[in-house]
């Protein structure tokens, strides 16, 4: 079987961003994709705020952000099938994002088993030396591949 065109797996990921209801309504926007990177980032809006005296973004806006980054990263990597879904994401937040900045989040499929993708991200604002939140997570490198047993293997 032949390896998926990098800039057709590019594609995919662009229309999954795209598809997904809360990734359009966050205003989610691929910036980079390919090889098993994905950067995708998300305006500041008021109606993400968490807590309206302080204007931080929820840690909601942001876990779905990181997701969304991740299962990118997961469907341009060169071991997968173009397609993907969440199986564990961990992730840590470090501190409020800045109130009024756009937030950043990079993604990277390390690793790469016959069913399971591994990935880690990192979230920031215009502050990229300290992060907003950090994950780390898995994800299905197999979904539309039929692995069940054929009928020939069970007569």
């Amino acid at each position: 079987m032949s390896e998926p065109d990098p800039d057709r797996k590019a594609m995919i990921a662009r229309q999954f961003i795209e598809a997904i209801p809360h990734s359009r309504e966050l205003g989610m926007q691929l910036d980079e994709i390919g090889g098993g990177y994905a950067v995708v980032s998300m305006p500041w809006d008021a109606r993400f705020v968490g807590d309206p005296k302080t204007g931080v973004i929820h840690g909601g806006a942001v876990s779905a952000l990181m997701d969304t980054c991740c299962g990118a990263a997961v469907i341009s990597a060169e071991k997968t099938p173009g397609v993907t879904a969440t199986l564990d994401l961990r992730i840590d937040y470090m501190r409020p994002a800045t109130p009024g900045q756009r937030i950043v989040a990079r993604a990277t499929c390390y690793h790469v088993t016959r069913s399971v993708a591994f990935v880690r991200a990192v979230a920031h604002d215009d502050d990229a030396e300290t992060p907003v939140a950090s994950a780390a997570g898995a994800f299905t490198a197999g979904a539309g591949e039929d692995r069940r047993p054929s009928t020939e293997a069970l007569s």
